[in-house]
């Protein structure tokens, strides 16, 4: 941000801030507080001034965004922004990050002559990781203070009632700490024209049959209504394609149809698109249908036509064979369990992807059992959280935890779980795993959610051609994330073009009101 510099320098390493503030005993007396500082609120500032006035030079040291798991998504601000947050306040000298999950070994590297806490850590007696703390000050000479606990404010608390919008400004932070720029957005959108992609996956066609109220019977509960008029779009792994073909790229599209009307719709419309069908004609199987009954914007009920047994073998060994045989930089796998991915069929298929083709897996459980673990070793997954805590059995955990657990047991290249209205969490293959930068999150963008239905085909489809062209996971959620906002704003599930995701980022970019990378240079 142009005229943060003054600020900015406030924000130290400890091994920077140690050579500053020199060896214990010091002329000028250090006290160091610590905390989440999620968002800094009047507690905070009571706290951060009391402790100030006990001492010369006043440190704030902050816990970093991988060792905060105390509450479901957080933190709500991320690190670069919660340390600039302390650093603009006037009362506070110094600012570091603690990269620990405690505040320990910092205190004995940096050696503060006090330590302030507040007073909730001493209301109910000396908490065991307070006396950790204290016994690591007297082994120097260092003291404890607590502040006055007349009042006691919870960011959580101040989080959950009305969650201030500041995903622009998160995103700016989030591709500083990469050395990007917004600029570098737009010019990946540049690279994804004519990539090869073979989608293979369950077609469904999602109708919607219009409707008007006219009454009801007297007799019984059944509504009476008048037909408006009917509408069939290609959805399933079909709309992936799409929005792939959109996005620019060069589609093959291997599905199962069967002998009928319908398939033979999915045919014409995929065809007119752009795209490559290879459709295999199953004539003991209908085309997956799924109607949905609406009157006046509401969904009344959903009539499913459809055969989810598993495949033949024979349709299997030409659905790897086409695998196998396809020149492709991406091979995706969109499962929504209507016969063609099972526990069987899934080993065969992966085996058939030829060697260096980007492979991509998208597991949509609904009603069904789909499981994305069943996709071992892919460069790609992207499941939202209730796909995750099924595959996982995990109800309860929060989701950076659970994120982390299933990119370890998928063993996957990266992840990007979709938490809906909260954005998405990233994680990606770092040298250590645990390494702060090896997570990361994106707010969802999405103004005027008009339809969210297709939101996860839209990014999955984005998302594949970034990290091909790029092979940076940061870029590929970010426009990614775009894209799924680009189609909550519209009604229906449509593909969502390369201008609509420009138009995104140039709104978000603006929204941030400056950027990070272009002004740290």
């Amino acid at each position: 941000m142009v005229g943060d510099e003054k600020f900015r320098a406030k924000i130290k390493t400890v091994e920077e801030l140690r050579a500053v503030l020199g060896p214990f005993p010091r002329k000028n007396k250090v006290i160091m507080c610590h905390g989440t500082f999620d968002v800094v609120h009047p507690g905070h500032v009571r706290h951060l001034i009391y402790a100030r006035s006990k001492a010369d030079v006043l440190v704030a040291s902050l816990t970093c965004d991988a060792h905060i798991a105390k509450a479901n998504f957080r933190p709500f601000v991320p690190e670069q922004l919660r340390a600039l947050n302390l650093a603009a306040l006037e009362v506070v000298d110094y600012v570091i990050v603690d990269h620990e999950p405690t505040p320990l070994t910092n205190l004995s590297t940096l050696q503060p002559d006090y330590f302030a806490k507040g007073y909730e850590y001493i209301s109910s007696g000396l908490h065991a990781r307070t006396k950790e703390e204290k016994d690591i000050l007297d082994s120097y000479g260092g003291e404890i203070l607590f502040t006055p606990g007349d009042i006691v404010y919870s960011s959580s608390k101040l989080i959950e009632s009305a969650p201030p919008d500041i995903g622009a400004e998160k995103l700016a932070a989030l591709l500083e700490a990469e050395g990007l720029a917004f600029r570098d957005l737009h010019s990946a959108l540049a690279k994804l024209e004519g990539l090869r992609v073979h989608v293979i996956g369950d077609t469904i066609v999602d109708g919607y049959t219009i409707t008007t109220m006219i009454g009801g019977q007297s007799k019984t509960p059944t509504l009476s209504l008048r037909l408006e008029r009917e509408q069939d779009f290609v959805g399933g792994a079909g709309i992936v394609a799409k929005h792939l073909r959109a996005a620019g790229a060069r589609v093959r599209f291997t599905t199962v149809l069967g002998n009928d009307r319908l398939g033979e719709f999915v045919m014409k419309d995929l065809t007119e698109s752009g795209i490559e069908v290879n459709a295999i004609i199953d004539d003991t199987r209908p085309t997956t249908y799924k109607n949905a009954i609406v009157c006046n914007d509401y969904r009344l009920v959903k009539i499913d036509t459809l055969d989810n047994r598993p495949i033949s073998e024979r349709i299997q060994e030409q659905i790897r064979a086409t695998i196998a045989s396809s020149e492709v930089d991406a091979a995706v796998f969109s499962d929504f369990r209507h016969g063609i991915f099972n526990r069987d069929t899934i080993p065969g298929m992966v085996a058939a992807i030829p060697a260096n083709v980007f492979r991509v897996a998208d597991s949509q459980v609904a009603s069904r059992w789909g499981n994305i673990l069943e996709f071992q070793q892919f460069d790609l997954i992207t499941p939202n959280e209730r796909e995750a805590r099924f595959a996982l059995g995990d109800q309860d955990s929060v989701v950076r935890p659970l994120a982390l657990r299933l990119f370890r047991e998928a063993r996957c290249k990266s992840l990007i779980l979709k938490l809906g209205e909260r954005g998405l969490i990233g994680y990606r293959q770092l040298e250590d795993i645990e390494d702060v930068r090896s997570f990361f999150t994106i707010d969802s963008f999405a103004d005027h959610v008009v339809d969210a239905v297709g939101a996860g085909d839209a990014l999955l489809a984005y998302a594949t051609l970034t990290e091909i062209a790029t092979r940076n996971p940061v870029i590929a959620s970010a426009l990614g994330a775009f894209a799924a906002a680009a189609e909550c704003e519209r009604d229906g599930n449509v593909p969502i073009t390369l201008d609509a995701v420009h138009r995104k980022i140039s709104q978000i970019e603006q929204r941030a009101g400056y950027d990070f990378a272009s002004a740290a240079q």
